[in-house]
This record gives structure tokens, C-alpha cells and sequence, in this order.
């Protein structure tokens, strides 16, 4: 029997749920708060929800959803574009990896695998930055991103999760 239009809506909607999501946490990192230097050190909000879904539901994020999502962040936050396209397909090509490793494993453990591949991103971006103004920037606001970020990864990974156990269970 053929499904009907409503379940095949819901099919879609559901597989588009990690695109969208990240989505969301590219115009939330842009969304002006009035707080003065917070623009230098803001979370990276969709590096993390590349990481989840990369590790959790690989399928639902492929390279060309990341490849789209970086583009964004850099059109949005007016980082030159491709900067990070790059590093988000770098994060994505190296989780994808080791996907297998960290699926199952405990929060302790995909945190410090998250600490390890957000850091490589840091560096990358701070690298392909310095790169595109020939000069070395300060890795200042780099370090300290990286730092919120790691922070902020916790209740991030944790909504996500409950969103997956919800909406996207395993078929």
C-alpha cells in the first residue's frame, strides 16, 4: 500500500529535522545581544549540532547540508566566505570518521572527543583567517570561543538528544 501525503510529509519533515535545527543555530549566533565584545566570543553554536548529528544520525547530515550551513555562517557573521565551509566539513569529514567510536560511548567520552575535534576547528578557522588577511590575528577571541563553546556543549548535546529520542527514532 502506498503511503499518504500526510505520512510521507511527516517522513520528510523528520529527516530534515537535523538541517533545520542547525539552521536555527546559525541565525540564533547572529541574533544581536547588547553585550559589548560577546560578538568576538560567541558559542559555536552549529559546530556542535554537526558533531551530534554526525555522530548520532549520519544520514540525516550529509556533507553537502554542512557545506550549505557554513555558507550561511559565513554570509550571516560576515566571516569571508568558504572559511567555514571548510572548517565544518572538516569537522564533519573527521567525526564521520570515527563515527563508529563514539556511537554508544558515554557523554564523558563524545565531550572530549567534541573538546578535541572544536579545537582543531578553532585552529583551522583562526589559521584560514590569518591566512585570508596575511598577517597572524590574535587568537585571542578564537581561544576563548573555543572555550565557550566546550562550555555550552553539555545542555546543547543534552537537547538534542531528547529532540532525537522524540522525534527521530531509529527506524
Amino acid at each position: 500500500m502506498r503511503p499518504s501525503f500526510w505520512h510521507r510529509l511527516d517522513v520528510w519533515a523528520r529527516r530534515l529535522t537535523p538541517f533545520g535545527l542547525t539552521l536555527i543555530l546559525v541565525l540564533a549566533g547572529v541574533v544581536p545581544f547588547y553585550v559589548p565584545g560577546y560578538a568576538r566570543v560567541i558559542p559555536l553554536l552549529p559546530l556542535m549540532a554537526i558533531h551530534h548529528w554526525t555522530i548520532n544520525r549520519p544520514e540525516l547530515m550529509p556533507a553537502y547540508a554542512v557545506f550549505i550551513i557554513g555558507i550561511l555562517q559565513d554570509i550571516l557573521t560576515g566571516i569571508p566566505i568558504g572559511i567555514s565551509a571548510v572548517v565544518f566539513l572538516g569537522v564533519h569529514g573527521v567525526v564521520r570518521s570515527q563515527q563508529r567510536f563514539f556511537a554508544g560511548k558515554s557523554f564523558a567520552v563524545v565531550w572530549l572527543g567534541f573538546a578535541l575535534v572544536a579545537g582543531g576547528a578553532a585552529l583551522a578557522s583562526w589559521i584560514l583567517i590569518s591566512i585570508y588577511n596575511m598577517t597572524p590575528v590574535t587568537p585571542d577571541a578564537a581561544f576563548f570561543q573555543y572555550l565557550v563553546t566546550l562550555g555550552c556543549f553539555p545542555p546543547v548535546a543534552w537537547v538534542f538528544l531528547r529532540w532525537q529520542q522524540t522525534f527521530l527514532k531509529q527506524d
